[in-house]
């Protein structure tokens, strides 16, 4: 299963706009029809440990000698689904035909990737409609847990 972009297909890294460091993502469940957004990058950094003949490679090097590199890793993101527990249950019990997977945004830093996750999930209302979406927390900082007592509807917000 691939994700979609803009109405079109991603099965490859290569199908990325240049310089994509990460996408914020839609993962609905169609069944339920449930969504959880999140975030996820393309590539990560790994630390890998040199072996001995990199060790004795190493000549001239001036204080403490590195006893690793940093190896860059394409994530996991062609077989992601979320995070979110209950979207991992579902995918155990081999239910990844019942999703959807969309992105959002793509973006070129980790930085615009967090703004752009919280944007959308507040943008979407996931905390204050925990019927349409799996999430339930953003940035493990504010929880649906929270919200549950205040009556959304009553807040209007009028622009002038």
């Amino acid at each position: 299963m691939s994700w979609t972009y803009k109405q079109h297909e991603i099965g490859d890294i290569t199908q990325f706009p240049e310089n994509t460091f990460g996408f914020v993502y839609m993962t609905t469940h169609k069944p339920t029809g449930k969504s959880y957004i999140g975030k996820k990058v393309l590539f990560h950094n790994q630390k890998k440990k040199l072996g001995k003949k990199e060790l004795a490679a190493l000549t001239g090097v001036v204080g403490r000698r590195p006893s690793y590199k940093l190896v860059v890793k394409e994530s996991d993101w062609m077989t992601y689904y979320g995070s979110q527990t209950d979207i991992k249950k579902l995918l155990v019990e081999g239910k990844k035909d019942e999703f959807e997977r969309t992105i959002l945004k793509c973006v070129q830093t980790k930085k615009q990737l967090t703004y752009f996750e919280i944007k959308y999930q507040m943008l979407y209302q996931v905390l204050e409609k925990p019927d349409e979406f799996f999430n339930d927390n953003i940035l493990g900082k504010f929880f649906t847990k929270d919200l549950a007592d205040i009556a959304f509807e009553d807040l209007v917000v009028e622009r002038k």
